[in-house]
C-alpha cells in the first residue's frame, strides 16, 4: 500500500516542532491509537457479519453495543482506546486481548529478563529505567508462570523411536522443600540425547533429592512412554543405580562412564607436581586400541603408582564394565562418547542462569528457570561436529537397530 504525498502533507500539517509528531499529544501517538481502533472495529466486523452503519441480518440477535474504554501501556506511555462491544459478549479480539494492559512485546521482555536470572524486584527495576514502565510483580509471576505450561507441555512431548547416543548427568539446586520449608540441596537430573541426524536434543528434566535406581527406573518409564523404544549408547556420569535401571528399562543399551569424568575423579587423590604425569599414563589407558591392551596397561599403571596413590587403579576397576565398551567404537563415535562435555555445557548455560539466585522458593520456579535455560542451549547450537563419520559407523555397528 502506497500512502500519497498529499495524505502526508495533510496529516502534518500544524506539525511545528518535534514534540508535535513524537509527543505524548503528538501525531505518531494519535495515529497508533486510530489504527488500533479500526483494526478493532474490523475485528467485531467479522465476528459479527456486517459492517457499521449498515442494517443488523433480521434473523441475527447479536449486534454492536457501545464500546468499552481501556489504557494500555507501551514504549510511547499510556494509549487510552476504545475497545467496541457486542451485546452478547461473545466478541474477543485478538489485537488486544481481554484482561491485556501492555503491548510492544513486554511479555517477551518480561520472560527474557527471567532467563537471565533477573529477580522479580530486578525486572521491576529494569524495566522502570529502561522503557518507563511500571510493572507489578503480581504481572510478573502471571507472565513467568505462563512458562510453566509451555514446560509441562515440552516435558510431555512425544520423542524419537531411537536415539543413539544420550548423556544423563545432574547438578545441585537449592530449593525449598515445601514441608519442611527447609532449604535443600535437590539434585536436577537432565538428559540429553544426540539424534539419528546427529541433533542435540534435550530430552527432559527431573528435580528429585535422591539418586538411586528406583528414581532412575522412573525416568526410563516415562522416556518409554513419550515413545523411545532403543537408546544405543547411554554415557553417564557415575549416577548410582542407574546401569541397572537403563538396562531394565533398555535391555540392548551399552552403558558406557564418561571418561574425562573417571579422570578428574582420579587426579582428586594426587597433589599437584604429579597431577600431569598421572594425566598422562591415564590417557594410554584410554587411548589403548582395545580393551585388552587398556586393562595390560592400567595393571602397569598401578604397579607404577600404588606407592603413593593406592585409589585410582581400584576406582577405574569398579567402573570397568562401564568403561570397556568404550574400546570397541571406532575413533569417530569414541570422539563423541569420551566425554559428557556436551551435556556439561548444558549445565554451565544452566548454572549461568540460576548463580544469582541464593535459593528456588518451590520446585516449580526452579522449573521455570531452567527450563528457559535449556530452551536458549538448544536454540544456540544443536548439531554435533563431525556426525557424519559417527553416523556411517553407527549404521555398520548396530545395523537393524539404526536403520529400522
Amino acid at each position: 500500500m502506497t500512502i500519497s504525498r498529499e495524505l502526508v502533507d495533510e496529516l502534518l500539517r500544524g506539525c511545528e516542532r518535534p514534540e508535535d509528531l513524537l509527543g505524548d499529544t503528538g501525531l505518531m501517538k494519535e495515529l497508533k491509537i486510530r489504527l488500533m481502533e479500526r483494526m478493532l472495529g474490523a475485528e467485531l466486523t467479522a465476528h459479527l457479519g456486517y459492517e457499521e452503519g449498515r442494517e443488523v441480518p433480521v434473523t441475527q440477535s447479536n449486534r454492536r453495543n457501545g464500546s468499552s474504554s481501556k489504557v494500555l501501556k507501551s514504549r510511547d506511555g499510556t494509549l487510552p482506546i476504545s475497545v467496541p462491544r457486542d451485546r452478547e459478549g461473545s466478541f474477543e479480539p485478538e489485537l488486544v486481548k481481554k484482561g491485556q494492559t501492555r503491548i510492544d512485546g513486554i511479555d517477551e521482555k518480561i520472560i527474557g529478563l527471567y532467563a537471565a536470572g533477573l529477580s522479580v524486584r530486578d525486572i521491576r527495576a529494569h524495566l522502570e529505567d529502561v522503557y518507563g514502565l511500571q510493572v507489578s510483580p503480581d504481572l510478573i509471576s502471571r507472565v513467568t508462570d505462563a512458562v510453566l505450561d509451555e514446560a509441562r507441555e515440552w516435558q510431555t512431548r512425544a520423542l524419537d523411536r531411537m536415539y543413539p547416543i544420550v548423556m544423563f548427568d545432574a547438578l545441585r539446586v537449592k530449593i525449598r522443600d515445601a514441608d519442611s520449608r527447609l532449604v535443600k540441596n535437590k539434585a536436577v537430573y537432565v538428559a540429553l540425547g544426540v539424534t539419528r541426524d546427529g541433533v542435540r536434543e534435550v530430552l527432559g528434566l527431573w528435580v528429585a533429592e535422591n539418586e538411586g535406581a528406583k528414581f532412575w527406573l522412573s525416568v526410563m518409564t516415562e522416556l518409554k512412554n513419550r515413545g523411545v523404544q532403543d537408546i544405543l549408547i547411554a554415557v553417564v556420569d557415575g549416577l548410582k543405580g542407574f546401569p541397572q535401571a537403563i538396562t531394565a528399562a533398555f535391555s540392548e543399551t551399552m552403558v558406557q562412564t564418561c571418561i574425562v569424568h573417571l579422570v578428574r575423579h582420579s587426579l582428586r587423590f594426587c597433589n599437584w607436581k604429579d597431577r600431569r604425569n598421572v594425566a598422562v599414563d591415564l590417557r594410554e589407558i584410554y587411548s589403548a586400541a582395545t580393551a585388552e591392551q587398556a586393562a595390560e596397561i592400567l595393571d602397569r599403571f598401578e604397579e607404577k603408582w600404588v606407592g603413593k596413590y593406592p585409589s585410582i587403579a581400584p576406582a577405574w576397576r569398579r567402573s570397568w564394565d562401564e568403561v570397556i565398551p568404550f574400546f570397541a567404537f571406532d575413533p569417530a563415535i569414541r570422539k563423541i562418547i569420551y566425554t559428557t562435555n556436551a551435556i556439561a555445557s548444558l549445565n554451565r548455560v544452566i548454572r549461568k542462569s540460576i548463580k544469582t539466585r541464593g535459593s528456588f522458593p518451590t520446585e516449580e520456579a526452579a522449573t521455570k528457570l531452567i527450563y528457559l535455560a535449556i530452551r536458549k542451549f538448544e536454540k544456540d547450537g544443536r548439531k554435533v561436529r563431525e556426525w557424519i563419520a559417527a553416523r556411517n559407523q553407527f549404521a555398520i555397528m548396530f545395523d537393524d537397530r539404526f536403520n529400522a
